[in-house]
C-alpha cells in the first residue's frame, strides 16, 4: 500500500473531519500545526493511529455531553485538547511543562508589535518586545 493511500486510510477512520475536495480544511495555521503534530507523532510510533482516533472520538463526545455544539467550528480545539491528553498520558509531555508553553505563547503574543510574527525566544517569555 503506498503512503498516500495509507494517509487517507487513516483520515477517513477519524471523526468529521472537517475538509474540502482537496482534503483537510484549515481556518488557522495553529490548526494545520496541531494537526500535523498529530500525524508526524503517530508516526513515529508514540502511538498509533486507532489509539489517536479513539482520543479524538472521546474528546468531541466529552465535548457533546458538556452541551457544546456540534457546529464543527471547535474541532481543533477538541483536536488539540485530545492531543494534549494523549502526549501526556504516553509520557512525552506534563500538563505543567504544556501550560508554561502556552503562558509563553501568550505573553510573547501580547508583547509583539501588531503586523509582526510572534516569536518566543530562547528561554524568553517574549517580554523582550515592546
Amino acid at each position: 500500500m503506498s503512503q498516500p493511500d495509507s494517509t487517507l486510510d487513516r483520515l477517513q477512520v477519524l471523526p468529521p473531519l472537517p475538509r474540502d475536495a482537496d482534503g483537510p480544511v484549515f481556518a488557522e495555521p495553529w490548526q494545520a500545526q496541531a494537526f500535523a503534530l498529530a500525524v508526524k507523532l503517530s508516526e513515529q510510533g508514540h502511538f498509533t493511529w486507532k489509539e489517536w482516533a479513539a482520543a479524538l472520538a472521546a474528546e468531541l463526545k466529552a465535548a457533546a455531553d458538556r452541551g457544546e455544539p456540534d457546529d464543527g467550528s471547535h474541532y481543533y480545539d477538541h483536536w488539540l485538547t485530545a492531543l494534549e491528553r494523549l502526549v501526556t498520558s504516553k509520557g512525552l509531555s506534563d500538563p505543567a511543562a504544556l501550560v508554561a508553553r502556552k503562558e509563553a505563547w501568550a505573553d510573547a503574543y501580547r508583547h509583539t508589535p501588531h503586523g509582526k510574527p510572534v516569536e518566543l525566544g530562547a528561554g524568553s517569555h517574549g517580554a523582550e518586545h515592546s
